[in-house]
């Protein structure tokens, strides 16, 4: 297999765990990212620090995958995957900023589709997600399930990447996997998300904003089980298209991931109960059974164990934080 690879988005939570997954197994990795200021950028610079580490192994890239004229002119090198990652997150944001979602995911999926066809990058992977299914009630969610029923910008702008990435399979011979990831959390987690801001914010001792029931659930993945997943769909050549679940195959309830925390931080949270947000979604599940036929893949992290790895990380990362954050945020810059 060509080990020259090209991960879009890769300054990111999952991007940068995976660029130095790969580094770290003899593999050249070249990220491409706007670097977005979605969150305070210094985490992404420190993230990309550590991919610096290997030296020659590594090339960073600042690009918008929307420009497909910059895209062309600066990917030059013989890449054997794409593992494209790069995409506007959240389902929140997306109901307030529709268009914008919209345009950058399928735009941005769309470009990278022909960079591949343009090059002759026979893998393409894409990150999907379990927001497709929406309001599908029929859990464990599974991939032959046709009822698809998304309430979120965010989660249209996926499914119409993997009907793109369908079309290009069959008209191109291009191998397109759309791995559905299941709320993926663990170490340099987004500060955005569930865990992480809940965390902070029981640490500081303020409430909790919890949008909806205590009952309402997610199959949370940690980060090393999604990263065998894609590390295994690297190694998958058997068919040339599949849309394919990384989850964990367990709901855990608000009220028990809230519990956890507690648990595993030693402190007291405080809810402030919201109404349901838009395009929330009550539950997810992932049926993992064809992941698992498919290539092996079985998550090895529970809940409870990556919940202890996570605040593991978070107390040290936080004691480096609170003298950071004495420090005025500086201006984007390319790195």
């Amino acid at each position: 297999m060509n080990k020259n690879i090209l991960i879009t988005g890769g300054a990111g939570f999952i991007g940068s765990h995976l660029a130095q997954r790969l580094l770290a197994e003899n593999w050249y990795v070249t990220i491409v990212d706007s670097l977005d200021p979605f969150y305070d950028l210094r985490i992404k610079h420190r993230n990309l620090e550590m991919c610096r580490a290997y030296g020659n192994q590594f090339t960073f890239l600042q690009l918008d995958v929307t420009n497909h004229e910059s895209l062309t002119s600066s990917l030059t090198a013989d890449y054997g995957v794409i593992v494209h990652l790069a995409a506007k997150t959240g389902v929140r944001p997306s109901v307030t900023n529709p268009r914008e979602y919209s345009f950058v995911n399928t735009q941005g999926t769309q470009n990278m589709l022909e960079i591949a066809r343009e090059r002759n990058i026979r893998k393409f992977i894409f990150s999907s997600s379990s927001s497709v299914y929406g309001l599908n009630t029929n859990l464990p969610w599974s991939e032959d399930d046709q009822d698809l029923r998304p309430v979120s910008p965010y989660a249209c702008s996926k499914l119409a990447s993997e009907l793109l990435g369908h079309s290009y399979s069959q008209l191109y011979g291009t191998q397109f996997l759309a791995l559905r990831f299941f709320t993926v959390y663990g170490p340099r987690q987004r500060p955005d998300l569930a865990i992480h801001k809940f965390a902070l914010k029981m640490l500081k001792g303020e409430a909790l904003p919890v949008f909806g029931s205590m009952d309402s659930g997610r199959d949370y993945t940690y980060i090393d089980d999604v990263l065998e997943g894609i590390c295994q769909a690297i190694d998958y050549d058997d068919t040339l298209y599949e849309v394919i679940n990384i989850g964990n195959n367990k709901t855990i309830s608000m009220a028990e991931m809230i519990q956890t925390l507690e648990d595993a931080f030693g402190v007291k949270a405080i809810i402030n109960h919201l109404p349901v947000a838009a395009g929330d979604l009550p539950l997810t599940c992932a049926n993992i059974g064809k992941a698992h036929q498919l290539f092996n893949y079985e998550p090895q992290t529970s809940f409870s164990k990556g919940i202890r790895l996570f605040k593991e990380w978070l107390t040290e990362e936080n004691t480096s934080r609170l003298s950071r954050d004495q420090i005025p945020n500086s201006k984007t810059r390319n790195p």
